[in-house]
């Protein structure tokens, strides 16, 4: 079993390769990987992506993918199995984008409900003039 580590043109996803992953195979992967994560107006992406090939001749699906990201202060963890290389990164591909999306969006809608104003939250002020000093009358 081999092991390659190479990193990708985004500096901070490294990707890793177990088995008899082909150059060609990692190539795709890393075009494919940097299209997803180097997109702009995405927070800062860091974490690993690994392709693993199997060789059993019994496996139906001997290509894994698998990311682990941090997408901003969000966590993404993606599995892809297929036959191919190219099938397996093109799934990743999909999933990734997919997750990655919905991580970047959560981040942005964060937006908890005010607290109420018995809590310290904003609230209906009385204007001033109004309340109980101006509505006092003198007994």
């Amino acid at each position: 079993m081999t092991s390659n580590d190479t990193q990708t043109a985004a500096p901070t996803v490294l990707l890793r390769s177990e088995g008899e992953v082909d150059e060609e195979a990692l190539s795709y992967a890393r075009e494919k990987i940097d299209a997803v994560v180097g997109r702009p107006g995405l927070p800062t992406v860091t974490g690993e992506v690994r392709i693993t090939r199997v060789a059993a001749h019994h496996a139906d699906r001997p290509w894994t993918a698998t990311a682990a990201l941090h997408v901003g202060r969000r966590e993404v963890a993606v599995l892809a199995e297929e036959a191919t290389g190219r099938e397996v990164v093109d799934r990743l591909q999909d999933r990734l984008r997919r997750q990655i999306d919905k991580a970047a969006r959560a981040g942005h809608d964060d937006h908890r409900t005010a607290a109420p104003p018995w809590r310290g939250g904003p609230g209906i002020r009385p204007a001033e003039g109004s309340g109980p000093t101006a509505d006092s009358h003198p007994a």
